[in-house]
Formats: C-alpha cells, structure tokens, sequence
C-alpha cells in the first residue's frame, strides 16, 4: 500500500529563495490534499554571544527587548516572504492557502525543534530548502544534514535554482 501524505511540515531559513522550496511544498500539498505546517526556527544564541551582548549591552531591559525582537523580525520577514509567494502565484493555484494549518516562528535548536514538531504533528513528510551559498553555508548546512540524518519520516532538500527566483523577468 502507498502511503498517505497528510501532513506536510516546511522549514524555512527566510532567505530570499526560499520561496523556491516552498513553490514544492505547496505542489505537494495540492496533489496530496495535505495541510501544510510552516515552521522557522530562531536559532538560540550561545553563551559567548548572551555574555557579549551583556557585556554591551548593560540595560537588561534593553537586552530583552533584542531578544524579543529577533523573534519579531523574524516573524514579519516570514510574513512578508508568504504575501510575496502568494501574491506572485496564479490565480488558479491559489486555492492551496486553504492548506495551511499553521505558521510558527520559534527561538530554540534547529535541528531538533523539527525533528520534534514532525513528530508531534504527525508529519508524512518534511520540505526544507537548501541553503544559500556564503558565510550561513556551514550552519544551514548543518541542520539539513542533521535533519536528513536523524528523520525518520520522509525529508525532501529542494536545491536553490540555478538563477534567482527572486528577480522579476
């Protein structure tokens, strides 16, 4: 018996062709009538960067107000990538916003926060895009390859295309 894709999770880094991997999440999801979880995870800073920011930054209020806004930024980046995509798709494709179930921005650990919502949301299937090129290629790298690694549910990499899907015709 074939399986059922039912739930599909995508994990989005916010780049700017990120979008391109998302165009096969929702494809996916359309031809299997699946809802679709969009999951972007803020990576924790670590201690070196939490006593570096204390150090500069002497206001704890101040503090947490960068902290809160990371996560803030990172949800209006999210937003603003989804009304680009939806807004640039055809008409006729539309209808697949419908399959959206849910859109979280969450501060922890990459790799695991989506290993562990895959798990929780019952997902048949994870979407992450490959990451782009430059200084982010070791950690983006890194979590796709823990992903794929570690997932036992099935885990699809859309490679970037080969010119940039960002820029218009």
């Amino acid at each position: 018996m074939l399986p059922d894709i039912e739930t599909i999770l995508y994990c989005t880094d916010l780049s700017k062709n990120a979008s391109y991997a998302f165009k096969y999440a929702a494809y996916l999801a359309k031809k299997t009538g699946a809802k679709v979880h969009i999951l972007h995870v803020v990576e924790k800073l670590s201690n070196d960067a939490r006593i570096t920011l204390q150090s500069y930054v002497m206001s704890s209020k101040s503090r947490d107000e960068f902290l809160n806004h990371r996560i803030d930024h990172a949800k209006e980046l999210l937003q603003k990538r989804q009304d680009y995509f939806w807004d640039v798709l055809a008409p006729t494709e539309k209808a697949v916003r419908e399959q959206i179930a849910s859109i979280e921005v969450v501060e922890s650990y990459p790799a695991e926060t989506i290993l562990k919502r895959a798990n929780e949301l019952n997902c048949g299937l994870i979407v992450m895009g490959a990451h782009e090129k430059g200084l982010m290629h070791t950690f983006l790298g890194s979590v796709a390859k823990s992903v794929l690694r570690r997932s036992r549910i099935p885990t699809v990499i859309v490679p970037l295309p080969e010119k940039d899907e960002t820029k218009k015709k």
